[in-house]
């Protein structure tokens, strides 16, 4: 390892996968691992073979892809206190996963010796050192992982000490210091490292962190800079309880605030895409506050924020969110100042000064509208259209002359059945088409695209992908308002639209009539861009 280099290690694929509700098969596991090397990683722990089928098979499968940075690792314990290590059969299945990295763990505190081993501390020092010799002896890198270190340290920091002696004299080449409850605090940390440190000065010291007090990146980066140049973490910080210590913040605070060499800066912009990767194959919905990589560690809201930051980033913002794969968002909202109408405006190819009395009545329009319960930060293509509206440029492609939805069960043993019809004026020309959904939303989609495609050929391309619904706090029980906002995408953009209503219904058409209207502006738009000026087409010569 070069002088100064931090090593990663990404235990996703076996801490991550210990986190509730969070689970990948065989083929997300192999994804992952690819993008991790990608990514730079170093050492990508892919299991424990001892405890399931599953982390078996990965280690067979991800021998079929060819890796350019990445070390396969797998994982597993010291042997059982009954056995030798040469016939425990937990590291003989470690053995059988043929990586050339191995993690093995063992016990650190007094209390985990006697209370979970069952053995005396005698016996255990002699469990750490067998076992780590005895996979040593197979010609295998060790990384050796202390489970409750800093507990272990802080109940008897002779004995801790000792069991990391005893993983040395068996061969480890790394010492990972693992806080495995997470309750230890940043300062304590730094402050135990530098201790072990003073110890074992020429050792390679490594850092495993627990976020079950909400500070387990803060810890890690404490313990880097006492002298940790190994740092084991998750991505996302998935993992049991409260998570591991999260790899997305870790990466860009060695680099970008710690100026540690960790994975390539080149590379750095993919923390991102990798985050959100995991968050998909895990059918986990991404934490949009997350920093560094979240979709609103870089969103501003408020009218004094938009406006300093469109005159310097700095004002607001730590880094260039482009830096991590990220990027700027200006959200509509009752805080937006005439600077962010302005802004939104020039997204999509508006001048609109923020003088411009137009600008000043969107602004009166949005905070009037957002205090009624509309929302715009996800629904940019109903504000867009809002601001054509006030410029006098959008045309209407559509007039509805009304609609019926029906919802029918017969019995308890069917689903129920939903119609729509639907009547509607295009240009001088009525439809009249009814048409059957999952649901009266969906009915009432399926309606009106049957009635519009005969005349926009062009919305054969569109479809909904996402429909959400939430009751606004106000009003008890039924009578509450919903705010409706649907995703729809044509294969080329995506875009969002918002509905509000006391009737879902309603909010539902508000919202349906934003997104099919805004798919036929933008087209429209975009014919009329390629179309060349008539000059240009007359015949020469």
């Amino acid at each position: 390892m070069a002088p100064g280099r931090i090593e990663i290690y990404d235990t996703t694929l076996r801490d991550g996968t210990q986190g509730e509700n969070f689970s990948l098969s065989l083929f997300d596991k192999v994804r992952v691992a690819r993008k991790l090397d990608e990514l730079g990683i170093d050492y990508v722990e892919g299991g424990w073979p001892g405890s399931n089928p599953l982390d078996m098979t990965f280690f067979r499968e991800i021998k079929k892809h060819c890796l350019t940075h990445t070390q396969i690792v797998a994982f597993g314990a010291t042997c059982h206190p009954g056995t030798s290590p040469e016939k425990d059969e937990n590291l003989q299945m470690l053995l059988s996963a043929d990586t050339a990295v191995l993690t093995v763990f063992g016990k650190s505190w007094t209390l985990q010796v006697r209370d979970a081993l069952r053995t005396t501390l005698k016996k255990n020092l002699a469990i750490i050192r067998g076992s780590v010799a005895f996979l040593k002896a197979h010609d295998k890198r060790i990384i050796y992982d202390a489970e409750h270190f800093f507990d272990g340290y802080k109940a008897d920091p002779r004995y801790a000490l000792s069991t990391l002696e005893a993983a040395l004299e068996g061969g480890a080449a790394t010492l990972v210091l693992c806080d495995t409850n997470g309750g230890t605090l940043p300062s304590e940390i730094g402050a135990i490292v530098a201790a072990v440190r003073a110890q074992f000065a020429k050792i390679a010291l490594g850092i495993h962190t627990h976020n079950d007090t909400d500070t387990a990146v803060a810890s890690a980066l404490a313990a880097v800079e006492q002298g940790a140049v190994h740092v084991q973490g998750t991505i996302n910080g998935v993992g049991e309880r409260c998570g591991n210590a999260n790899l997305c913040s870790i990466i860009p605070n060695l680099r970008l605030k710690l100026g540690k060499s960790c994975i390539h800066e080149d590379q750095l912009v993919h923390v991102q895409v990798v985050s959100a990767l995991v968050a998909e194959l895990a059918n986990e919905p991404p934490r949009h506050n997350q920093p560094f990589v979240g979709r609103s560690a870089f969103a501003h809201k408020g009218g004094v924020h938009v406006a300093a930051v469109l005159r310097n980033p700095e004002t607001y913002e730590h880094i260039p969110p482009e830096l991590v794969g990220n990027h700027r968002r200006v959200l509509i909202s009752d805080l937006s100042g005439r600077s962010t109408i302005s802004h939104k405006a020039q997204a999509f190819g508006l001048d609109l000064g923020k003088d411009d009395p137009i600008a000043r009545k969107v602004l009166a329009e949005i905070k009037a509208r957002v205090h009624e319960g509309f929302q715009y930060e996800a629904a940019e293509a109903s504000f867009e259209l809002l601001v054509h509206r006030a410029r006098g440029l959008q045309k209407s492609y559509f007039t509805l002359l009304g609609f019926h939805v029906s919802d029918t069960k017969r019995s308890d043993m069917e689903e129920p059945q939903a119609e729509a019809s639907i009547r509607v004026k295009v240009g001088q020309q009525e439809e009249h088409t009814a048409a059957l959904g999952h649901g009266p939303v969906n009915a009432l989609d399926n309606a009106l695209r049957k009635a519009l495609e005969k005349h926009y050929v062009n919305l054969k391309e569109m479809r909904l992908f996402d429909y959400k619904v939430r009751v606004l706090p106000g009003v008890d029980g039924t009578g509450a308002k919903v705010r409706v906002l649907i995703e729809s995408t044509d294969g080329v953009s995506t875009w969002g639209t918002v509905g509000l209503s006391v009737d879902i219904l309603e909010a539902s058409w508000q919202a349906l009539t934003d997104s099919y209207t805004y798919k036929l502006h933008k087209d429209e738009l975009k014919q009329q861009q390629e179309i060349p000026p008539a000059d240009s087409m007359k015949c020469i010569g």
